[in-house]
């Protein structure tokens, strides 16, 4: 029998002020709540939210409490959310550096996608990011200057692309990706 094909559905993850992360996440990142309870676990009783911002979801997120206080390490290297263009990034970008507990904001082109990376008031890594019409060799990061025009911004955008390994349209890499996937 041939191994099923997985498709990515949600994550959770646990945090310290369940309150404070659903506001974060639903007034900030424009997430709904989707439904809310408390669960008995083997780690003792956990109170759960459920987040999503497509109506065919139930979640995309949940938020578990629990997360302690004294963690010194934060094994999520970081949780990316798609936005569909430019103009959304550009939103989103003014929506977080004017949030108050949002630190480490970081602008970058990653060649094939332009993204904003930040820590989210309990210090989890977000990027939010777009698709451009590019492919670069993987792992490429270059800060970005997100004061400059629209027009000044893509042109640097494309740019600073061609100008890496593999540079290509998405299209061929995608369809020499398709290939090493149906073998």
């Amino acid at each position: 029998m041939a191994r099923p094909v997985l498709a990515f559905s949600h994550f959770g993850f646990f945090v310290r002020e369940l309150a404070r992360m659903e506001d974060f996440y639903t007034r900030v990142l424009g997430f709904t709540a989707s439904d809310r309870g408390e669960l008995d676990t083997p780690r003792g009783r956990v109170s759960l939210v459920f987040l999503t911002a497509d109506a065919r979801e139930h979640h995309q997120i949940v938020l578990a409490s629990g997360r302690p206080q004294d963690v010194p390490f934060n094994p999520i290297n970081q949780i990316s959310f798609r936005v569909a263009d430019f103009a959304g990034l550009r939103e989103m970008h003014r929506l977080v550096a004017n949030e108050a507990g949002v630190r480490e904001i970081s602008p970058v082109s990653h060649g094939n996608a332009l993204s904003v990376y930040f820590r989210d008031p309990e210090g989890n890594r977000i990027e939010l990011f777009m698709d451009t019409p590019w492919y670069v060799d993987q792992p490429m990061r270059i800060p970005m200057d997100m004061s400059l025009p629209d027009e000044a911004l893509w042109a640097w955008a494309k740019e600073s692309a061609a100008t890496q390994p593999g540079f290509r349209p998405v299209e061929e890499w995608r369809a020499a990706l398709a290939k090493k996937l149906a073998r």
